[in-house]
């Protein structure tokens, strides 16, 4: 494939995966067109504000995230980071406060 075919391939289906666009492309597909997934970059005062944001005590938020309070509290004191899924599930809740509100009745 051409390398500006191949670049403007690319680039549209960046365009698309960042507007939310559901896609079965392989990591591999991507990498080969040239598309990036951005590493999830949460700080201590993001997960204190996400947890503000949806109105839950420590206790409550680990208990939704299904991690303990300590790494939560650990969390938001900077000791430790949060990884795997666990920061893909805060970056939605930071975008979607009342995401897990089902999860706890409301």
């Amino acid at each position: 494939m051409r390398k500006s075919i191949k670049e403007a391939i690319g680039t549209t289906i960046q365009d698309m995966l960042d507007s939310g666009f559901q896609s079965s492309f392989t990591k591999k597909e991507l990498n080969s067109l040239g598309v990036k997934i951005p590493d999830i970059v949460i700080t201590s005062t993001d997960i204190k504000g996400i947890r503000k944001k949806t109105n839950l005590s420590q206790a409550v938020f680990a208990k939704l995230l299904n991690v303990s309070p300590s790494s939560v509290k650990q969390w938001e004191q900077g000791k430790r980071v949060p990884t795997g899924s666990t920061k893909v599930l805060l970056e939605l809740l930071n975008k979607s406060p009342h995401l897990l509100n089902y999860r706890i009745g409301i």
